[in-house]
């Protein structure tokens, strides 16, 4: 059996031209590739892609077909990288429900702020220049570093994820073509009828089969999202429960329901554990020209991409942490929606506690926030829309019901997301992020690193001056570290120096003090 961390290491390996055309194919060892498929090691799938020059298709390691011979095949590190080599996803195996691994963010930080920024749209509106530029390097050298790392250019990952998104929703659902179209990313039927046409040499209703299962009742769209396990839904869950703020969140069961809102439009989204190591997603929203930019938010919140192997392996070389990486192998860090809504938790957080705080951000929603129409409340669930930087920035600071000094520096960051709506866009690199984050009014070090870790999805982020972070670390005298030496240990622990925290503060030693309740260094003024 194929060795994973060898293999991981391989999929990062440069690229060279294949023998037909200037073909890209993955340098790396392919007898263990070929050992992969044959064994149909479900460890790799979402890691390797697998394109079979004789079909012209390209599968999952997982794929149930009769595997080809080996000097037939070519292996990708995408599934992008397959395609714009000119192969097409089976029918069988269904590549775009593989899980979506972001197994580079150890090679490439360029390269994962590049992807987190294409899944929400970054490509739709923009060209690779402009993407570029917003992560501060050049569009030659970002077309490089995609080549590289993923195989494939970054257009080509935008156009394979809306083609994925499409077949899935086309085998999934009952949508009409157009509405298939539309909900994919497509700018228009024809060129989505175009792209099929070219990609299957058929139409793309031709693609949906009769015994596939149509997921949409009563008004709502359901989606299934694959991740790779384990994965800890009663820690996430959990995590949510506590934070969820009153008539914008409930996580009841195993459900996690809240309301949402893209320019005018509004509706709920409902997110469940499903069978298959995978996340069922109801969405109840009238636009679905939408859904890529909700899905994108949902992986985002419940950290789909995250590899649990790769990240638990590294970390368990501390004997720290290795323990409880084995307690808790599918920890995930949970993500947030919106990154005013982070923030403004985040203030209102500093100095009490997570109940104390959720209370008072229940209040402003009702007294800043936006009903639902009635058309998508349900009695107990989601009745009102997180309020917009526009009406707390319009606010009198005496009606927050918390000290002076705090809701003016509420009302000053929301001015400030008012006049610059991108602030929370992820940049070049975690430092500036971390910069730019503290030139805003209540955000402090820890604040800013906390806001990075969720709402920007670094996973390198790690707010070192936590009382519970250092709690935790004490030695066996009770002695804690500095933040400095804290910061010196955890350098071991790059680049997943987020999952180290959310691990020391899921085993329970910051459990009287959660993150939330810790003051931050740089009090609101």
């Amino acid at each position: 059996m194929p060795d994973l961390s060898e293999m991981t290491a391989a999929l990062h390996g440069r690229k060279r031209p294949a023998d037909e055309g200037d073909r890209l194919v993955m340098d790396m060892d392919r007898i263990a590739c070929y050992r992969a498929i044959s064994t149909r090691d479900a460890r790799f799938d979402g890691r390797l892609f697998v394109g079979v020059k004789t079909t012209g298709i390209y599968c999952r390691p997982i794929c149930p077909a009769r595997t080809p011979k080996f000097e037939n095949v070519f292996f990708f590190a995408s599934a992008a990288a397959a395609q714009e080599a000119g192969f097409r996803p089976c029918l069988r195996c269904r590549p775009e429900i593989s899980p979506e691994l972001a197994f580079w963010r150890g090679t490439s930080n360029t390269v994962s702020r590049a992807l987190a920024l294409i899944e929400a749209g970054g490509l739709d509106a923009d060209d690779v220049e402009g993407l570029a530029d917003r992560l501060g390097v050049g569009a030659r050298q970002l077309r490089r570093l995609f080549r590289q790392h993923v195989g494939a250019s970054p257009i080509a990952i935008a156009q394979t994820r809306r083609v994925l998104l499409a077949k899935q929703l086309i085998h999934e659902t009952s949508l009409s073509m157009a509405e298939v179209a539309l909900a994919s990313g497509f700018g228009s039927v024809r060129r989505f009828n175009e792209t099929f046409r070219d990609l299957f040499a058929r139409p793309p209703a031709s693609l949906r089969r009769t015994r596939d299962k149509a997921r949409r009742e009563a008004d709502a769209l359901s989606v299934r999202l694959a991740y790779r396990p384990p994965y800890d839904w009663e820690a996430m869950l959990s995590y949510l429960a506590a934070r969820a703020i009153p008539g914008v969140e409930l996580v009841a069961g195993e459900s996690y329901r809240r309301s949402i809102a893209f320019g005018k439009r509004s509706g709920v989204i409902t997110v469940r554990p499903a069978g298959k190591n995978s996340a069922d997603v109801t969405v109840r929203f009238s636009d679905m020209a939408a859904l890529p930019s909700i899905i994108a938010r949902v992986r985002r919140v419940f950290d789909l991409a995250a590899d649990p192997d790769q990240i638990g392996v590294h970390l368990a070389l501390d004997p720290r942490l290795a323990p409880l990486v084995a307690a808790r192998p599918g920890l995930r860090v949970p993500g947030a929606w919106d990154g005013f809504e982070l923030a403004m938790r985040a203030i209102c957080g500093q100095q009490i506690t997570v109940p104390a705080a959720t209370k008072l951000l229940g209040r402003l929603v009702r007294a800043y926030g936006t009903p639902l129409p009635a058309s998508m409340r349900d009695g107990e669930g989601p009745s009102q829309l997180f309020p917009l930087p526009k009406a707390i920035a319009a606010a009198d600071p005496a009606t927050f019901a918390m000290p002076g000094a705090r809701a003016r520096a509420l009302i000053a960051l929301a001015k400030a997301i008012s006049d610059d709506p991108m602030i929370f866009s992820r940049g070049a690199s975690l430092e500036q992020a971390i910069a730019k984050l503290r030139r805003l009014p209540g955000i402090g070090e820890w604040t800013a690193q906390y806001i990075a870790m969720r709402e920007l999805r670094e996973p390198d982020a790690f707010p070192a001056a936590d009382v519970g972070l250092l709690r935790a670390m004490a030695d066996a005298g009770g002695r804690r570290p500095s933040p400095d030496e804290l910061l010196a240990r955890a350098e071991r622990w790059r680049p997943w120096r987020a999952y180290a925290a959310l691990h020391l503060w899921a085993a329970g030693a910051a459990s009287a003090a959660a993150p939330e309740d810790e003051v931050d260094a740089r009090k609101a003024a």
